[in-house]
């Protein structure tokens, strides 16, 4: 048995335990994330076992970590998009007459968050917030230099030292 175990744990995982990793973190369903791998007999079961091997958990870690890095620059890619998008074909769409599906997907429309045609033929399109958008990435900004102190917290630390060594130089007098 123990042979077993130091083996599993120099070999690297097979196409379908890879598999099982990747669809277990896509969905987080161990008997769905078995049965998309090819494992039919008691996937449940068989899942589970899987989990609790380390080389597995490590492989499991490794990709919930690398998504979550990806979530977290699509996102701020995202709030760049809507903050210093371009707004031109907003404007054309606004004014075509009768635009065909060909057209619309040839558009950037990504900044829009909601149109409206009423029936009297105008069209109402609003935009999302750039404001919105700029302070989002501003605080993506400062998570990830989450070493850097803010501006506030350094002035008052600044007055803090001020008034402290102005207190020092009128107990040495």
């Amino acid at each position: 048995m123990e042979d077993s175990n130091q083996s599993r744990k120099k070999r690297s995982l097979t196409k379908r335990e890879k598999q099982f990793c990747c669809h277990y973190c896509n969905t987080g369903n161990v008997r769905e994330a078995a049965t998309m791998a090819g494992y039919r007999d008691n996937p449940q079961q068989l899942g589970e076992m899987l989990l609790l091997r380390d080389d597995i958990s490590r492989q499991v870690d490794k990709l919930f970590e690398r998504r979550k890095s990806n979530l977290a620059i699509k996102a701020v890619n995202g709030y760049q998009r809507l903050a210093f998008g371009s707004v031109a074909d907003v404007i054309k769409l606004l004014y075509m007459d009768n635009p065909t599906a060909e057209q619309l997907e040839n558009m950037d429309l990504y900044c829009v968050s909601e149109i409206k045609k009423p029936k009297e033929g105008a069209m109402e399109i609003k935009l999302c917030d750039r404001h919105k958008a700029l302070e989002k990435l501003l605080e993506a900004d400062s998570l990830e230099n989450n070493n850097s102190m803010p501006f506030y917290e350094a002035l008052q630390n600044s007055v803090h030292a001020i008034n402290n060594s102005h207190i020092n130089k009128e107990c040495v007098e």
